[in-house]
Parts: structure tokens; sequence; C-alpha cells
């Protein structure tokens, strides 16, 4: 079970505004930046991200259905700040993955305790 959705909303509010200047320079750290589906404003979210060779695989603490998930997936991809750098991701793909696989072992513990097992996976744009 993700974290509830009045966390989800306390974040959005409180913690993302603090967190997002960190968030593109920390390890495990990233910020989205997706366009809304209706507004098409553009909006910029803190997330968990990890690094694979010409993918970037997102932890969904909130579950399948946040907001920026269903942005992206709509979108058909989005860019992401992370590490100092920005990428371009496409072809994002929602994997249940319950042994967490994809992600590196100590986060994949942590996970399993939250009882996090979504995450949307995106390719590298041009890899």
């Amino acid at each position: 079970m993700p974290a509830p959705h009045w966390l989800a909303r306390f974040n959005r509010v409180a913690t993302n505004h603090v967190t997002s200047p960190l968030a593109p320079h920390l390890p495990g750290f990233g910020v989205v930046i997706h366009t809304g589906r209706k507004s098409g404003k553009t909006y910029r979210t803190p997330v968990n991200v990890f690094q694979k060779p010409g993918t970037f695989v997102f932890a969904l603490t909130y579950g399948r259905d946040s907001q920026w998930v269903r942005n992206v997936l709509a979108e058909g991809g989005c860019k992401l700040e992370t590490r100092g750098r920005t990428w371009q991701l496409t072809e994002p793909h929602l994997v249940h993955d319950p042994q967490h696989h994809n992600v590196p072992t100590p986060v994949g513990v942590i996970l399993r305790l939250l009882k996090v097992d979504d995450f949307l996976e995106m390719r590298v744009e041009g890899m």
C-alpha cells in the first residue's frame, strides 16, 4: 500500500517546496518536469529515481494514480533533473515489481517495508 493521499497532498503543499531545490543534486532523487493534462501548466515534482543503462526507474511511493504519473503517461514522457543533469525521457510504462529488482538493495528493503511495489520506467530519448 503506497503512502496515503493526505500525505501526498501535504507534501505537495509543504515538503516539496523544501526538497525541490535539493532533489536534483542528491543521489536517488530528482525532479520530474511534466505538463498538466487539463491545465497545460508545467509542474516540477520531486521523486525517488534510479538510473539503469539507458533508462530511469521511479519508485511510485504514492501509487500509480498520482497526478504526476498520470501526466507523464498521457504526455508520453517528461524531463528529469537529477545529479546536476537534465534528461529527456520517453516511453513511460508502469511496472509492478514486488521483488524490487530494478532498485538498489537497501532501497528495495525500505520500499518493501512501505509496501511500495509499483514503479515507472522511462527510456532516455535517443538511447
